[in-house]
C-alpha cells in the first residue's frame, strides 16, 4: 500500500512540475515575441527572402522555419536556466507596458538601421584580424 502511494504522490508530482514547465516555457516565448526577438529573425527572413526565386519562396520559408526551431529552443532553455518565472512574469509586464514597446519597436529599428554598419565593422575587423593572426 505505501509503494501504491508513494507511486500516486510521485505521478502527481512529476505532472504538477510537468505542468509548471510548460507555463514557465510559453511565457517565455511570449516574453521573446514582446522583445522583438523575433521580430529581428523575421527581418532576417525577409533579406534572405529578397534572393531567393519567387517559385521557391514558400519551399524556403518551411525549412527557414524548420531551421529556427532549434535556435528558438535554444534560446527559451537560456532564459529558463537563468531567469526565474516571476522575473520572466514581470518582464512580460514590463514589455506589455508603452516604455516596453516602445524599447521592443526601437530595439528592432535599431537592428535595421544598424545592418549596414555592422556589416562594414565587420569587413574592417576581419582585417584587423588579418593583421595580427600572421
Amino acid at each position: 500500500m505505501k509503494k501504491l502511494v508513494f507511486a500516486f504522490v510521485f505521478m502527481l508530482a512529476a505532472q504538477f512540475t510537468f505542468a509548471q514547465d510548460a507555463a514557465f516555457k510559453a511565457d517565455v516565448k511570449k516574453m521573446m515575441e514582446l522583445t522583438g526577438a523575433t521580430a529581428q529573425m523575421d527581418m532576417a527572413k525577409k533579406q534572405v527572402m529578397a534572393m531567393v526565386p519567387a517559385d521557391k519562396q514558400a519551399d524556403f520559408t518551411k525549412e527557414f522555419e524548420k531551421s529556427l526551431e532549434p535556435v528558438l529552443e535554444s534560446q527559451t532553455n537560456f532564459y529558463m536556466k537563468e531567469f526565474t518565472h516571476q522575473e520572466i512574469k514581470d518582464l512580460i509586464k514590463f514589455y506589455q507596458s508603452p516604455l516596453g514597446r516602445k524599447l521592443a519597436e526601437k530595439s528592432t529599428k535599431l537592428a535595421e538601421e544598424n545592418i549596414q554598419t555592422m556589416q562594414e565593422w565587420s569587413m574592417e575587423l576581419q582585417g584587423i584580424m588579418m593583421k595580427y593572426m600572421q
